[in-house]
């Protein structure tokens, strides 16, 4: 239900549980995290793509059965954040749809989101009487401010594609035809770069 595709720099990793919203289990949470491990362990990738298979959703975050099971308080949620965001390469989130719930950890940990105009982003824990992943809520603040973190966590607003890109949670809408090519357009430098510049240059940033 993962897909990983290397080429040559940049590895393209599918959430590719289509007919279920690409909702995400333990075992994809485990090899999503290895993937990142990995990657993170070898000096030859300088861009990582995160996307999902099928037109409307990204990911629907946890599978409803799993979160029922303990999924929704896993430590592999942070594990996974975790290693996004210790990449030494360029991260690249490209949401081909909706981004909702645990799956917003892997997104927020990248560099860099582009999404389709059609996208929503949602996060609704409040209703659902669990805490968001440890880390979520102060990448999310960093990126959009306090109070919409809270529109967003707390009021369980559900922001538009517009809505996600003024407030920065996005720095890109695109459309679905042109959405791998702009994350490649986007990875070219870091693709023609050394790790080492970019490892700094993610240090400076931080």
């Amino acid at each position: 239900m993962i897909d990983l595709i290397r080429e040559g720099g940049l590895w393209l990793v599918t959430l590719n549980r289509p007919d279920k919203a690409n909702s995400l289990t333990e075992d994809m949470l485990r090899h999503l995290a290895e993937i990142a491990e990995e990657a993170g362990q070898d000096p030859s990738v300088r861009a990582l793509v995160l996307t999902g298979a099928g037109d409307r959703v990204f990911s629907a975050g946890a599978d409803l059965e799993a979160a029922k099971a303990g999924l929704a308080t896993s430590p592999a949620w942070e594990r996974l954040s975790g290693a996004i965001a210790d990449l030494p390469c360029l991260t690249i989130a490209a949401l081909n749809g909706t981004l909702a719930g645990g799956a917003f950890g892997m997104v927020l940990a990248c560099d860099l989101r582009i999404a389709v105009p059609e996208a929503r982003f949602f996060y609704p824990v409040a209703k659902l009487g669990f805490l968001p992943q440890p880390s979520d809520p102060a990448r999310m603040a960093a990126l959009i401010g306090p109070a919409r973190t809270k529109l967003v966590l707390l009021a369980g607003q559900k922001l538009t594609g517009q809505e996600a890109l003024h407030f920065g949670l996005i720095d890109r809408l695109v459309l679905r035809d042109g959405l791998l090519a702009m994350a490649r357009d986007l990875a070219a430098d870091a693709l023609a770069g050394d790790a080492e510049t970019l490892r700094g240059i993610k240090r400076l940033c931080r």
